[in-house]
């Protein structure tokens, strides 16, 4: 088999002239999107360079988001220019009216959405004073009785908090950006699970962060595993997802939070708390509350009223707060008050509350119906959590069973895809029930599911 070649010239480092050599190769055509780059050996090989060289290529030009590496897999091309990073998954699968995408931790589709939106929009046009605000700067926290109508509607699911300490921001990735830019310089150290958060290994991509994968388990993040990495290397931030981790559903136990906060303070390192899905309730106690000096908390209403609206807000300590409102400035000088307008506008309404509960009630709907239908296999979850959590059978490959899937029109996510680092991927799957378009569609792609399971087909075997 010819495998790719390329012709390095110019000055510099080796591994630099092939990192270039793949960007003008991608940016040519002659590698196309998806396309598997030669293994590091057989290509250091043909080139009469080292491993090495060819593993620090690859590892520069992953930086530059031209190529992804998976776990296990090999290193794919992304694309032309920069790639989106770790969301590669997410927005590269067909996603014709025959596929039933399971992929996105999207909000259950409603038409009421859209009708909350409308009033919410009118409700603006119809106060001349409201309208002239939404065109002019706004303070970088954002305006106060905005702030003060998302910090009493958090109080209703269970997050008492003081809207003197929020700031608003455009989302949960956002508000990931922020405080880790806001926190650390170039090079330091943010630990998090084994499996995290795609939008968080994209974050430290981009911002020259190293990411340190600590253990978890059904109690959420080995809290002993985590004092030992922090005392043989120390991290400046920890980010996690307490009530919800992502992917494998996990709520971090209260004696856990509990440790976690003693060692945060008594470490001196930062927690980073995202807390995107605050309608599961408060059955724990935050972490800002047990380490508020510790702790910074992102909220956002992406998948409460819709992630569109792109509006989220950061609880932190007050000494954190110009630092935090100088990155903000600098990224996008302030949120868009007309989107945090629309957004208070739907809470003052009421459709926020209406749109909430009969999210919740679908939610658990489609919960109990997955748990019904895919009972054999065990999947984790949480009612009225928007995924859930189906570790394999042992003779399958997540890779393999998605493959098979994405042939039946059903998308997921493997558990690669989560994976912080090197770490080894288990061999599990993440099923947003939550995106389905429909009931019925979400029953078809669980019907898929079992029977893939079920009869999986022949793993076939590839040579290089």
């Amino acid at each position: 088999m010819t495998i790719w070649t390329p012709t390095l010239s110019g000055s510099g480092p080796r591994y630099r002239q092939l990192a270039d050599a793949i960007a003008a190769a991608v940016a040519s055509g002659e590698l196309a999107a998806g396309d598997k780059l030669p293994p590091q050996r057989r290509l250091a090989d043909a080139l009469g360079v080292t491993v090495g060289t060819v593993t620090r290529a690859y590892a520069v030009a992953e930086q530059r988001g031209v190529v992804s590496a998976r776990v296990g897999s090999g290193t794919y091309v992304r694309g032309a220019g920069v790639g989106i990073g770790a969301f590669d998954h997410l927005f590269t699968r067909p996603r014709d009216s025959g596929s039933i995408d399971l992929s996105h931790a999207t909000p259950p589709p409603t038409t009421q959405r859209s009708l909350h939106l409308a009033r919410a929009m009118q409700a603006i046009q119809q106060d001349p004073e409201q309208l002239s605000a939404m065109i002019d700067y706004q303070p970088e926290p954002g305006q106060a009785w905005q702030i003060a109508t998302l910090a009493a509607w958090l109080g209703k699911m269970g997050r008492a908090l003081d809207p003197a300490e929020l700031l608003l921001d455009q989302g949960g990735m956002h508000g990931i950006h922020l405080c880790l830019s806001a926190l650390l310089l170039p090079g330091e150290r943010v630990a998090a699970e084994r499996l995290t958060y795609p939008g968080l290994i994209s974050a430290l991509q981009q911002l020259s962060l190293k990411g340190v994968a600590i253990p978890h388990d059904a109690h959420g993040i080995d809290v002993d595993a985590l004092a030992r990495a922090h005392d043989q290397q120390p991290f400046a931030a920890l980010y996690l997802m307490p009530d919800c981790h992502n992917p494998t559903t996990v709520r971090l136990s209260e004696p856990r939070r509990r440790a976690l906060a003693a060692l945060a303070e008594a470490r001196g390192f930062w927690l980073i708390e995202d807390d995107i899905y605050p309608q599961l309730g408060a059955t724990e106690t935050p972490l800002y509350q047990l380490a508020p000096a510790h702790t910074l908390t992102l909220f956002s209403v992406s998948k409460l009223l819709g992630g569109g609206l792109r509006v989220g807000a950061i609880r932190a300590p007050q000494a954190l707060h110009g630092r935090l409102t100088a990155a903000l400035r600098a990224q996008c000088w302030m949120p868009p008050p007309l989107m945090n307008g629309v957004v208070a506008h739907w809470i003052a309404s009421g459709d926020a509350d209406a749109l909430l509960a009969w999210q919740r009630e679908e939610l658990e709907w489609r919960f109990d119906r997955a748990q019904e239908k895919l009972a054999a296999f065990r999947p984790q979850g949480q009612r009225g959590g928007f995924y859930l959590w189906l570790p394999l059978p042992a003779d399958l490959r997540s890779s393999h069973v998605e493959a098979q899937l994405r042939e039946r029109q059903v998308a997921v996510s493997s558990a690669e895809s989560f994976c912080l680092g090197s770490v080894s991927a288990p061999q599990a799957l993440r099923l947003c029930i939550s995106a389905a378009e429909s009931r019925d569609a979400l029953e078809r792609a669980l019907d898929t599911i079992a029977e893939t399971l079920g009869d999986p087909g022949p793993m076939l075997w590839q040579t290089l």
